[in-house]
């Protein structure tokens, strides 16, 4: 395959990237029909840049009106959108990133429902819920297993995030680390993904001491908190008298996943009584960063040139750091914050961790 299977028009638009990652793994993206489900800030910066990256095909699924909250972080609105609905309302601005992708938009949630959300999923190659409360997505990511389709979801809780990877069983190209520097090559690797309802039962007692404190477990039993909060009571938490129940659910999710408790014994009260009052809310430096996170590996996904998240990414707001974590063989893979000496890396850690304190 040659750039020459592109048209004029794509080989202007997509050059720097077909230098980046090669035709192949941009002949992919130009091929693959992404379906994202809700409409709010982290889907808005997911998708564009996966419209800017140039997808074939963007569908998505929102059956809510905008509100006046959704124009902090969703810049595809505008105060005259209030009332809309909001695929209606970002469905011109969304092409008008790049005319070459089809978007085609969905304004009920109906679809999702049990007896239709497999034949939802029947025409696209990755889906992508956003936002969403835990059952659902533990069904969502079933369906998505049964149908050989790769499933990702992600949100925003206040200062925290997440993003969740379900690739089933994934090929990739990677570099070889073993070969010498002087005849790098790269191989091909295999990686196989667990659903989200075992991942949610990984336990973390095979970790190091500097494995556990590194992937940050408050943040991800805080939002496994909010979680079971959800799921109890179909809303996220708005009072702080939350507190006291959603420190009880994270602290006992923290015990039965045996987390080392040298590190961690209790989540911070003060972590838990932030997120009992802000938890509903979007922040726009949380939701750019969750989202361009998500919007980026689903390009690796596509592109299949680097190795995707294994499987569970988190961020927290409160330290401006992000950890990624393989929830099935308790491997940590890396944590976000930039590495001494590397200048841009540094600036834009310093900007958003700027950010975040304005928002706070």
């Amino acid at each position: 395959m040659s750039s020459n299977d592109f048209t004029e028009e794509e080989q202007g638009r997509y050059d720097r990237q077909i230098r980046l990652w090669g035709v192949e793994a941009q002949q992919r993206m130009r091929n693959a029909t992404i379906l994202v489900v809700q409409l709010k800030g982290t889907a808005t910066e997911a998708i564009k840049n996966i419209v800017l990256a140039g997808i074939g095909k963007l569908v998505i699924v929102d059956g809510e009106d905008v509100t006046e909250e959704d124009l902090g972080a969703g810049f595809f609105y505008r105060d005259e959108d209030v009332g809309k609905k909001r695929v209606e309302a970002a469905k011109a601005r969304i092409e008008s990133l790049n005319p070459l992708v089809t978007v085609e938009t969905t304004p009920t949630f109906d679809v999702l429902g049990e007896q239709s959300f497999e034949s939802t999923i029947k025409d696209v190659d990755l889906v992508c819920v956003t936002d969403w409360a835990r059952d659902d997505l533990i069904r969502m990511n079933e369906v998505c297993r049964r149908a050989r389709k790769p499933f990702y979801s992600g949100g925003t809780y206040g200062l925290l995030g997440y993003i969740f990877c379900d690739l089933l069983k994934h090929d990739y190209i990677s570099p070889d680390r073993s070969a010498p520097k002087e005849n790098q090559k790269s191989v091909k690797m295999t990686a196989s993904y667990p659903s989200l309802r075992d991942a949610l039962r990984h336990r973390w007692d095979g970790l190091t001491r500097r494995q556990t404190k590194e992937l940050n477990p408050s943040c991800v039993f805080t939002i496994l908190a909010l979680w079971q909060y959800q799921s109890l009571h179909g809303s996220l938490p708005k009072e702080q008298t939350d507190a006291v129940v959603l420190q009880e659910w994270a602290d006992s999710f923290l015990s039965e996943a045996q987390v080392n408790t040298v590190v961690l014994r209790s989540v911070p009260s003060d972590v838990i009584e932030s997120l009992s009052t802000t938890a509903a809310h979007e922040f726009s430096p949380v939701c750019a960063i969750v989202g361009g996170m998500l919007g980026q590996d689903i390009l690796k996904t596509l592109g299949a040139r680097e190795p995707p998240i294994m499987n569970f990414f988190t961020f927290d707001g409160n330290t401006g750091s992000g950890t990624r974590g393989n929830t099935e063989s308790a491997l940590c893979v890396r944590m976000c914050r930039p590495k001494q000496g590397h200048a841009k890396e540094t600036a834009f850690y310093q900007l958003t961790t700027a950010a975040l304190a304005l928002c706070a």
